[in-house]
């Protein structure tokens, strides 16, 4: 791709207004010397269906965007709107990113290698004989994906919808080999969860917008390990749950910022400084937590 100084790109999902990506993406661009200008496309804000993400891909072609992230709920339904996808993507039926040039849109998915540099950077030691995924959908299969090619024997998926448990577990089997990947119903979370390794959870509960658990407190235990996708907030009521129980814990802002590494090398065909940007990220975070205090003070006041 040939380099150019100045670049155009959006974000397209639900409840976004909260994401630091735009400002991962930015303050890297700006390190490098490049105009790089990061807007939200928020489907809520603008009152459209996820179903209407073609609609907004169309008016970003138009209007010379160069990329789109996309996010929950678009990553699947965005597919059937897109000109090529990289090989993973076509393998996940999931794309986060969307590289625009030339007048073609062709989907990539930066969630695999996102979670498994993280996971591999923040729970280096952990054991994946058995581990159990909550969540089915667009990020769930590719961390799925990201699980079994670091290693583990076998990944368990839960989701309440069956049939989309079955289909990622599918797909697992057919991609890694029959058996590494077995579907479950949440009626069965406490015996496959008895002799598990782990939790990978991908689902959005947890998010500012859906809070909550997506399990029950009991069914934790200090045997096992947590990776959360989850990274507004950072500290999720999963995450705050497990670590106060004794688990190896591992929240969903590694991810956030290794994905962002490989769509920003995408987008602009430039190396971003990954140490960096996990920099930026710490400090972006520290700043909201210190704008939400100051916002909980004055109400208080």
């Amino acid at each position: 791709m040939p380099h150019q100084d100045s670049y155009l790109v959006g974000l397209i999902g639900a409840g976004i207004g909260p994401s630091l990506t735009p400002a991962l993406h930015e303050r890297e661009a700006d390190r490098q010397g490049l105009r790089y200008l990061y807007r939200l496309l928020d489907i809520d804000a603008i009152g459209m269906r996820p179903e209407a993400v073609g609609e907004l891909l169309r008016a970003a072609r138009d209007t010379g965007f160069d990329g789109l992230n996309i996010t929950h709920p678009c990553k699947q339904l965005v597919i059937e709107h897109l000109d090529a996808l990289s090989p993973q993507a076509e393998a996940l039926g999931a794309v986060n990113t969307v590289v625009i040039a030339d007048g073609r849109a062709t989907g990539h998915n930066t969630d695999v290698t996102g979670f498994a540099a993280s996971f591999a950077r923040g729970l280096p030691d952990a054991a994946l004989e058995r581990v159990v995924q909550l969540g089915a959908g667009g990020a769930g299969a590719a961390v799925a994906h990201a699980v079994l090619t670091l290693g583990a024997g076998r990944v368990t998926v839960v989701d309440p919808a069956p049939e989309r448990a079955a289909a990622l577990a599918d797909t697992l089997d057919r991609h890694f080999g029959a058996g590494r990947a077995v579907p479950a119903a949440p009626g069965d979370l406490a015996a496959v969860l008895a002799d598990a390794d782990g939790i990978v959870h991908a689902t959005p509960t947890g998010m500012a917008a859906h809070p909550g658990l997506p399990l029950p407190a009991e069914l934790l235990h200090p045997g096992l390990w947590i990776a959360e996708v989850v990274y507004r907030p950072l500290e999720t009521e999963l995450v705050t749950t497990a670590r106060a129980l004794g688990c190896a814990v591992l929240d969903g802002g590694g991810m956030a910022v290794f994905q962002a590494v490989d769509a920003f090398r995408l987008f602009t065909g430039r190396e971003p400084d990954a140490d960096r940007m996990l920099g930026h990220f710490a400090d972006l975070t520290s700043a909201s937590a210190e704008s939400a205090r100051s916002a909980a003070v004055g109400r208080l006041s």
